[in-house]
């Protein structure tokens, strides 16, 4: 209890500081996240070990707090433009999320093999981890005053709905992963992962609908204010996830398609004051997982990587993503900044300690699961988190404007 005592009071000092420059906070060249997994850094077993867990805790505690924070963060992605206005994206983040995910896949998976030298099978499953582009991370690409001085809006809108789409259909790839590593049968790894997919989305549809119906009903007799309209979509996340995985389904899914009905069945003016959701998540409830990976990182089984330790997360931060941009560059309609853009802002952050976590409760036990997705994670944060800011100054001076 006192190293839980000693946490929340690590995160509550932290977003104070954070707040006292938020107005700065887009212009530096370093982001929350990173900020708290330095902390975790500190305060953890490597240098000041103020903090210890043990491992028991490491794997629920991880993979519950991603879970709730990726719910509450695709809501706000969903959120974040009036779905009229994104059908424009509609056919790109489909290439995105089908072609483009399963490149991204297979170019994981095929580092993680050559540079790791580990069986194909682990392989295939640590590339399925971190192929979902994180929306929380993305988060502090695309929000915020700077980004829409800096950016398209059609850059922002194709980078949010890729994050919001792909965490949830990145799980058949990942069941699929975890069969082939525990030599299970793919046909019904493939069917689950269906199954679940599907019943997400229909989840997803009618709740979403319905709460928005009701807080249209809502709105247009004056009962709701800004305030609670904002908490009643925070809700919304966490009942629909509840809802989903009582239906053993794809909870991550369901809350993106949720937000999106729920954006859909309101008016247009009544999304306005909540459509803020990612800008909070970003700042401020991000702090605590990244504070945990911080203090969890696994230091030794890095170091027994040897050389790979270096160059696999180097490697999957420039190999991943910015092939495959490129080469669908054409069909997505980008043009060589924008692809080079989106190519490189493709953090790897919450979604893949999900996976990663769920991996392991589904009985992966290969503990060099968790080190090279880790390892990629906080690389991702790092880089992106430094280069946030330089990169949207250095995509407005070669766009001339």
């Amino acid at each position: 209890m006192e190293d839980l005592h000693l946490g929340y009071a690590l995160v509550g000092s932290l977003a104070v500081a954070l707040a006292a420059l938020s107005s700065k906070m887009r212009d530096l060249p370093f982001s929350e996240p990173l900020l708290a997994l330095l902390l975790g850094v500190v305060v953890g077993p490597q240098v000041l070990g103020l903090v210890e867990l043990s491992d028991p805790l490491r794997t629920p505690l991880v993979h519950e707090m991603a879970r709730v924070l990726l719910a509450i963060s695709l809501i706000g992605v969903a959120l974040r433009f009036p779905v009229r206005r994104l059908r424009p994206v509609v056919t790109p983040t489909t290439v995105l999320v089908t072609v483009g995910m399963l490149g991204m896949a297979a170019l994981s998976a095929g580092l993680a093999w050559l540079v790791l030298g580990i069986p194909v099978a682990l392989a295939a499953l640590i590339g399925a981890c971190i192929t979902p582009t994180d929306p929380v991370l993305a988060s502090s690409v695309v929000t915020g005053k700077p980004a829409e001085e800096h950016l398209p809006a059609r850059t922002r809108q194709l980078l949010s709905e890729e994050s919001g789409a792909n965490d949830g259909l990145a799980l058949p790839l990942v069941l699929l992963g975890i069969a082939l590593v525990l030599a299970d049968s793919l046909g019904h790894a493939a069917l689950d992962g269906l199954y679940q997919v599907v019943v997400g989305t229909v989840i997803g549809i009618v709740v979403g609908l319905i709460a928005g119906r009701a807080m249209s009903f809502a709105m247009s007799r004056s009962d709701v204010d800004e305030g609670p309209s904002l908490v009643f979509t925070l809700v919304l996340a966490v009942a629909v996830l509840g809802i989903a995985r009582i239906a053993n389904s794809d909870g991550v899914l369901a809350v993106f398609v949720a937000g999106l009905a729920y954006n859909f069945a309101v008016a247009q003016d009544e999304v306005g004051p909540q459509n803020t959701i990612d800008e909070g998540v970003n700042r401020y409830l991000v702090l605590p997982l990244f504070l945990l990976l911080g203090i969890l990182l696994p230091w030794s089984a890095w170091a027994d990587l040897g050389w790979a330790a270096v160059v696999f997360p180097v490697a999957v931060l420039l190999l991943r993503r910015l092939p495959v941009l490129l080469a669908l560059a054409r069909p997505l309609g980008l043009r060589l900044r924008d692809a080079v853009f989106l190519g490189w802002f493709g953090p790897i952050g919450v979604s893949a300690l999900f996976y990663l976590t769920l991996s392991e409760e589904d009985g992966v036990t290969d503990p060099r699961l968790w080190a090279a997705g880790t390892l990629v994670v906080a690389a991702s944060t790092v880089a992106h988190g430094i280069s946030s800011a330089p990169g949207r100054r250095l995509y407005r001076r070669a766009a001339g404007s």
